[in-house]
């Protein structure tokens, strides 16, 4: 499956809404590292952005709210909060 900015865009949103666990987001990022199938419309700034989520496990890199709606930008997508009532 080529990986598009869409694609990566709904992994991340699918984080920051805690339908996806950090470990799956990495292995997901690396698999996708490891297939290299970027769309060529979409490649340069995947290739800035799945690395990036690919370490997200590290310690020293982590993945923080600034990091996913810096990210989505660059996808081209920006980051909307709604807070509603438990």
């Amino acid at each position: 499956m080529k990986v598009t900015r869409q694609i990566t865009a709904r992994k991340l949103q699918a984080y920051l809404k805690g339908r996806l666990e950090t470990a799956d987001l990495v292995e997901w990022a690396e698999q996708a590292m490891m297939e290299g199938n970027f769309a060529p419309a979409d490649a340069t700034v995947l290739r800035k952005v799945v690395p990036r989520l690919g370490v997200a496990d590290v310690r020293a890199f982590g993945l923080e709210w600034s990091d996913c709606a810096q990210m989505l930008r660059q996808l081209g997508f920006r980051v909307r909060i709604d807070v509603v009532a438990a």
